[in-house]
């Protein structure tokens, strides 16, 4: 019996309901911060190495992520999404992979591409097999409803990463680029990360605005330093760094598609988080 991972978030961070959720992901399209149309899906055509994506509840960062998922749909279906997120809950190893078996959401179970997951860990100094760290941990999960409501029969890595730093980023660049250049696999891969959480809406806009500056550039030490410089409590860039190497190691560039805060969906701006999405293309 394949061992299944049960959707910890489902009615908090996005609806439990079916038809709800389908019509969250719609409305997250649909709003003003959005794309402002539903996705097409296409024809495969691999214009892109991956994407940064926000990890907040739907009603907060959903018309921001939407923008990353409708360029995904032009694009087709991939082979397999692998997808990482920080570690919010400080459960498990330091860099975690799930190996085997299934997710699930409300809109159903997604299987988990074993084949990948194990070249990871076969190509890493730091990547381990690890359930732990992502039981409980939203940063993922949240990600998959939307790529369900696009493919059926859709494959993922879940990647969680607790030790964020530029060597643990760089390692699972190289094993992703191995798998993409020596095995041929036809993937995408997806940084999940908020921005800067939690000071007035001017504040975190001009952090994220540096911080950003750096994504575009593809520079991950840039993108460490000026954190740390400045204070910028992003709380992916252990996976985003591992975006900006992979693309720099592609010849790649980065596009930002949309940057806003919790303060633009709620007119609320003494205490805001800074949301982005982002592309990283072929060249």
């Amino acid at each position: 019996m394949a061992l299944k991972r049960q959707a910890s978030h489902a009615g908090s961070f996005y609806p439990l309901n079916k038809d709800e959720l389908i019509k969250s992901i719609e409305n997250s399209y649909l709003h003003k911060l959005g794309p402002g149309n539903l996705p097409k899906v296409g024809e495969r055509k691999r214009q892109s190495i991956g994407y940064m994506v926000p990890h907040a509840g739907y009603i907060y960062s959903g018309p921001i992520a939407a923008h990353s998922y409708f360029n995904i749909a032009a694009e087709g279906k991939p082979k397999v999404f692998v997808i990482a997120g920080p570690n919010h809950t400080g459960l498990g190893e330091n860099a975690s992979i799930w190996k085997e078996g299934l997710w699930e959401t409300p809109l159903g179970d997604v299987e988990i591409d074993s084949e990948i997951s194990k070249l990871i860990v076969s190509y890493s100094k730091y990547f381990s097999f690890d359930e732990e760290a992502h039981l409980y941990e939203h940063s993922v999960e949240v990600q998959i409803p939307f790529l369900q409501q696009l493919f059926e029969n859709v494959k993922i890595v879940p990647v969680v990463i607790k030790l964020q730093n530029e060597e643990v980023s760089l390692d699972l660049a190289n094993a992703l680029y191995k798998i993409i250049t020596e095995n041929g696999v036809d993937l995408i891969y997806i940084a999940s990360s908020d921005m800067n959480h939690y000071e007035p809406y001017d504040v975190t806009y001009k952090k994220d605005e540096m911080a950003l500056k750096k994504i575009e550039e593809l520079d991950t030490n840039g993108l460490f330093k000026v954190l740390d410089e400045y204070n910028i409590t992003m709380c992916g860039p252990g996976p985003v760094g591992a975006l900006l190497y992979l693309g720099k190691k592609m010849n790649s560039k980065a596009q930002i598609l949309k940057h806003a805060t919790s303060g633009d969906i709620t007119g609320e701006k003494d205490w805001v988080v800074g949301y982005a999405a982002a592309k990283v293309i072929n060249t």
